[in-house]
């Protein structure tokens, strides 16, 4: 497709021209706010993300006039919970009474639809922390049996069907444009739960050692393969811990402390299940709806885990689109972005996921998304027009400015 992307003009103003730009939005956003619809047309969008099921969080809305926090007290599907069809499954979501309507979604979709906005559902899979709790046996768990409640692990096959009727139930219904993906895969370490106090620990190394799961699941697909599960969580503990010897940063690859086969061996486990899950996932949804455009989170690291895990030679043939986080203050935008376009082929799209309430000034932003659209992009994807204070507004606005 090509990024079909450049910048117009230089220094302050700037606007980017070509790519398509969408904005991202919680339920709770548009509910009880007559403006925000109008606010999106003027700022210049004509695709919106928005959050149909969603995990836990404490939101600021700067923009809407009754409150100016939201507080999602768990992962929830942000329609109703229909009882025949979640009956007899111990993987069920919750629903939403803190957005004061039961079908919160709907009432976005249909909000922004009657401006004329187009609307993809963004819809969150295997992050779950009140499930994980308690179902920890379907959790990630590392080397050490340390449980991440808030990674359920997709080489369980109740976890692979409840992300698939939850995608599914997300969009059913609805005239939609498309569907986000994210968590589609296995979640690791990261995690930004209350008060986290685990920033720095360890090694970036280490954490990656630490974010392959050993959950029974894994470990009997590792015996699949013909490996002995408890040498393989032996050599993980070693391998964490020559991670951790080595220090200044541990930058490297699980190769290096673990070798070259039971990387490989236990690599392939895990993008035999992601792919499982997404393969599963995406038959539910276009069985559904054929038409629906997928954009799938995802980034080019293959030993990437969290909201955005790391690509397959499978997946990367699969959505419409490949949304890979940006960092602000990353000195590699342009490789993520550029990495990310290796791997994919030509028709499926690139897009940055940039975080515009990142701590960077609005005077460097035309250079920050110019790299970005040189390395590739085809899309810009902008997180998140809810949350963006009147500081922030304005570069929305200057994304989507030529385009109006």
């Amino acid at each position: 497709m090509g990024s079909g992307g450049g910048l117009e003009g230089s220094g302050e103003g700037a606007t980017v021209v070509g790519p398509q730009a969408v904005a991202y939005l919680y339920p709770w956003d548009l509910v009880g706010d007559p403006l925000m619809v109008a606010r999106l047309v003027s700022a210049g969008f004509e695709h919106v993300s928005v959050a149909a099921a969603y995990h836990s969080v404490r939101a600021s809305t700067p923009q809407h006039p009754l409150h100016r926090f939201v507080v999602a007290e768990r992962a929830a599907l942000y329609r109703p919970v229909r009882s025949a069809v979640w009956a007899r499954r111990s993987l069920r979501p919750f629903s939403a009474p803190w957005t004061g309507r039961e079908d919160s979604f709907k009432h976005a979709v249909e909000a922004l639809d009657a401006g004329g906005l187009r609307v993809s559902a963004w819809v969150v899979l295997t992050h779950n922390t009140t499930l994980g709790r308690e179902h920890r046996d379907l959790a990630v768990s590392n080397c050490f049996g340390d449980s991440y409640d808030w990674a359920l692990c997709p080489a369980n096959a109740e976890v692979r069907e409840y992300a698939a009727l939850l995608a599914t139930e997300a969009v059913r219904d609805l005239a939609l444009e498309g569907v986000s993906l994210e968590a589609c895969g296995q979640l690791g370490v990261e995690h930004g739960s209350h008060h986290e106090k685990t920033a720095w620990a360890y090694s970036p190394l280490g954490e990656e050692i630490l974010s392959i799961c050993c959950c029974g699941a894994c470990q009997r697909s590792w015996e699949a393969e013909g490996m002995d599960a408890r040498a393989t969580v032996q050599a993980l503990k070693e391998a964490f811990e020559t991670a951790e010897r080595q220090h200044d940063g541990a930058v490297g690859a699980p190769e290096e402390v673990l070798g070259a086969a039971t990387a490989a061996s236990l690599l392939t486990c895990r993008q035999h299940h992601c792919d499982a899950l997404l393969e599963e996932v995406l038959g539910s949804l276009l069985s559904a709806d054929d038409s629906l455009r997928i954009t799938l989170h995802a980034q080019a690291s293959p030993w990437a885990t969290g909201a955005s895990p790391g690509l397959t030679p499978s997946s990367a043939q699969r959505p419409n689109a490949v949304l890979v986080p940006i960092q602000a203050t990353s000195t590699n935008i342009a490789g993520d972005v550029a990495a990310a376009r290796h791997l994919v082929p030509p028709e499926v799209s690139v897009a940055a996921y940039v975080n515009l309430l990142a701590p960077i000034a609005p005077d460097d932003f035309d250079e920050h998304a110019s790299r970005l659209l040189k390395a590739g992009a085809d899309e810009l994807h902008l997180y998140h027009f809810g949350l963006a204070n009147p500081e922030r507004l304005p570069l929305f606005s200057r994304l989507t400015s030529t385009r109006r």
